[in-house]
């Protein structure tokens, strides 16, 4: 990901979730301090990966957060709390998009499985029902009764 601003790129087979940089590489990435992203890990507002002796690692998509938390603190005067809130806010209405999204492909798939037993139905009537040309008419079938 040349575009995301990470010089050089991502290691072959990471994406933006990847965590791969570690605290001093984030910070220098982010604009901010050491301290201040440790600082943003206890509070919640961004929650990088952890290696398994504990070390913070950091994603493409955690450095644009850092990005972002600093935007709003700095540019906005959003306090950090506001900034949590805004920041799970965000996350949930990304979490319904996804399900609004599997909800009407699972309403596509439905319909499309309901139109073909329609279809289905319909192949099976049998053909002894015939139209009648005549105008007015009215035409009344009765049964033979069993003798």
């Amino acid at each position: 990901m040349l575009g995301s601003g990470v010089p050089g790129g991502l290691p072959h087979g990471a994406d933006e979730d990847t965590p791969v940089f570690v605290i001093s590489v984030a910070a220098q990435l982010s604009g901010l301090h050491a301290q201040t992203l440790r600082s943003y890990d206890r509070l919640g507002l961004v929650s990088p990966g952890r290696t398994p002796g504990g070390g913070r690692r950091y994603s493409v998509r955690d450095i644009a957060l850092l990005k972002e938390v600093q935007r709003l603190s700095q540019e906005e005067g959003v306090n950090l709390a506001g900034i949590k809130r805004i920041i799970e806010l965000e996350n949930q209405v990304e979490a319904l998009q996804n399900r609004v999204a599997e909800l009407t492909e699972e309403l596509a798939s439905a319909y499309a499985a309901a139109e073909q037993a329609a279809a289905a139905v319909h192949a099976s009537y049998r053909k002894e029902l015939v139209p009648v040309r005549r105008r007015n008419a009215l035409v009344v079938w009765r049964p033979r009764r069993p003798s």
